[in-house]
C-alpha cells in the first residue's frame, strides 16, 4: 500500500521542491495536478519498501506519515523548522499507534498514553499528556484521534475538551470551527460554529454543546468527516450525505460560482442567440440540512474526507475517488489516473487544499 498526493504543494508537503544548490531536479510545483507518489526516505522505519502500511495525516503546510503497526516513527514532510520541503523523523514517536498533525501541534497516541507536542519551532515541546489503559471504554484506547479518554484534542487551546461518556463516542471529525461526532448507536451530533449551515440543524447559529442531527435520526451511520465549513457522513448502506457551505461546489450540489465559471469558459455563441437557462434559481450556496448526494455510476461510498473547500470520496465498487480537478466543480468527478494506472484506492485524506489517496494494485480479474 502506498500514498499518492495532488493539489496544493506550496510547502513541499506532497513533493519536495528541488534545490539547485544540492544538484537535485528543481520541481518547485506549487500545484500538483497529477496524482504523484509520496516518497519516503529509505531509512524511514515504516517505509513502504519494507512492506509496511502507512497512515497519513495532513495539515496546511505539512504531512505526517506513520506505520499502522506501531513499530516505527512518525515522518514529517513540508514546512518544518522554518524551511519548506523539509523532512524529519520524530524519534520520540517510536511505538505510537496513531498520530494527527495540524499547524501548531502533533498529537501521538501510544498504548498507554496520549501526548500533544508543540511543533511551532525547531524544538518540540510537550504541552499536554494523559495516561490511558487498554481496558478503557471505546472512547479511550481503541478510538482514533482526536478522541482521547473522556474527551478529545482540539486544534487549539484549551487542547483537551471533555465529552460525556453517555455519548458513546466512536469517531470525531473536526472542521475549522465545528465538530461532527459519530456515536456507537450510529447517531451523529454536531457543535461549534454554524454560520454556513455546517452543523446540519437547519439554521446558521452556533451550538455550544453536542446536538443530535435530527434530520438523520433513525438513519444508521458509519463514518463522518468535516471540512472548513461543510460536513459529510456515510450511511450503513453506503449513501453519502453532505451539508454546509457549497461556494466551491464541495457538497456536490449546484453552485452558482461554479456554474458562472463554467459559462465563462464556454465559447461565446453567435450574436443574438438564445443563451438558455443558467439554472441560477436552483443553485445552492448553503445547505443547512443534510442532503443525499448522487454520484454517477457509484452505488456505494466507503470513505469520505473533506478539505477546506473540497471533498473526496472512495466508492466500494471500484475503489476510485469521486473528486479531483484544477477547476472548482459542483459535480463529483472521477480521478481517472488511478484506474488507468491499475491502482485501486482504499482510503483518502484531505488536507485543506490537497488530497492524498492510499492505493493498492488493482486485481485485473475484478
Amino acid at each position: 500500500m502506498s500514498w499518492y498526493g495532488f493539489g496544493f504543494n506550496g510547502f513541499g508537503q506532497i513533493v519536495a521542491h528541488g534545490r539547485e544548490d544540492t544538484g537535485t531536479p528543481c520541481v518547485n510545483q506549487v500545484k500538483v495536478t497529477i496524482p504523484t507518489a509520496v516518497e519516503f526516505p529509505s531509512k524511514c522505519p515504516g517505509s513502504v519498501s519494507k512492506g509496511r502500511s502507512l497512515q497519513l495525516s495532513a495539515s496546511w503546510s505539512r504531512t505526517a506519515l506513520f506505520p499502522v503497526q506501531g513499530d516505527g516513527q512518525v515522518h514529517l514532510t513540508g514546512f518544518l523548522d522554518g524551511v519548506s520541503s523539509s523532512q524529519k523523523d520524530i524519534t520520540r514517536s517510536s511505538g505510537c499507534l496513531d498520530a494527527q498533525i495540524n499547524e501548531r501541534y502533533l498529537t501521538l497516541r501510544f498504548p498507554d498514553k496520549v501526548e500533544c507536542w508543540s511543533c511551532d519551532g525547531a524544538d518540540m515541546e510537550l504541552v499536554w499528556k494523559t495516561d490511558q489503559d487498554s481496558s478503557d471504554t471505546p472512547q479511550g484506547h481503541s478510538a482514533q484521534l482526536p478522541l482521547v479518554p473522556e474527551g478529545y484534542i482540539a486544534h487549539g487551546p484549551p487542547l483537551f475538551r471533555p465529552l460525556s461518556v453517555q455519548l458513546q463516542a466512536v469517531s470525531l471529525a473536526l472542521g475549522s470551527g465545528h465538530a461532527v461526532l459519530l456515536c456507537a448507536t450510529g447517531t451523529i451530533y454536531t457543535w461549534g460554529n454554524g454560520s454556513h449551515g455546517q452543523l446540519g440543524h437547519g439554521s446558521l447559529v452556533p451550538e455550544e454543546e453536542p446536538r443530535v442531527v435530527e434530520a438523520l435520526w433513525g438513519v444508521p451511520l458509519r463514518s463522518v468527516a468535516a471540512g472548513g465549513w461543510h460536513s459529510a457522513c456515510i450511511g450503513e448502506g453506503g449513501d453519502l450525505y453532505m451539508w454546509g457551505w457549497n461556494e466551491s461546489g464541495q457538497l456536490g450540489l449546484p453552485s452558482r460560482r461554479c456554474r458562472k465559471k463554467a459559462e465563462q469558459n464556454k465559447e461565446t455563441g453567435p450574436p443574438g442567440g438564445q443563451q438558455g437557462d443558467t439554472a441560477e434559481d436552483v443553485c445552492i450556496s448553503i445547505q443547512s440540512f443534510p442532503a443525499l448526494v448522487d454520484i454517477p455510476r457509484v452505488s456505494e461510498v466507503k470513505r469520505v474526507s473533506c478539505g477546506s473547500r473540497h471533498t473526496a470520496a472512495v466508492s466500494s465498487d471500484y475503489g476510485q475517488l469521486g473528486h479531483g480537478t484544477l477547476c472548482s466543480s459542483d459535480e463529483p468527478c472521477l480521478v481517472d489516473f488511478f484506474p488507468t494506472h491499475g491502482l485501486r484506492v482504499e482510503d483518502v485524506r484531505c488536507g485543506p487544499w490537497n488530497t492524498f489517496a492510499s492505493v493498492t494494485t488493482a486485481d485485473p480479474t475484478g
